[in-house]
């Protein structure tokens, strides 16, 4: 059974697939840009136990040995607090129309990769 999942990434978008994209996506620069945390799920009877931790301190880790300073997000509304709890803070709301016509919340976070965990 696949309890977890999850990602970072040095491609400029913040959310969504690639299924979408009508021109390229270019790769960051990390001496200016913030990597991305891209996808992360966690099977809700595996939620609270650590899991989304590791993944997202590996994800991190791995954005810092690649020469980034900072990561950022598209957070789904539940997601927040976590994200919150790992050091993340809000900069903004965004209001993502879906094709059924209802509204999706996302929350760009960001978080500065050169502070202690």
């Amino acid at each position: 059974m696949i309890i977890a999942c999850g990602g970072w990434s040095k491609r400029n978008t913040l959310f969504g697939g690639d299924q979408f994209k009508a021109e390229a996506d270019p790769l960051l620069d990390p001496s200016k840009d913030a990597a991305r945390v891209r996808a992360f799920f966690v099977h809700p009877g595996k939620a609270r136990k650590g899991v989304g931790k590791l993944l997202i301190n590996a994800c991190e880790q791995a954005a810092v040995e690649n020469g980034f300073n900072r990561m950022e997000m598209g957070a789904t509304l539940p997601g927040v607090p976590f994200y919150a709890k790992m050091g993340y803070a809000e900069l903004e709301h965004i209001k993502l129309p879906l094709p059924d016509g209802e509204i999706m919340g996302i929350v760009r976070m960001v978080k500065d990769l050169r502070q202690p965990r």
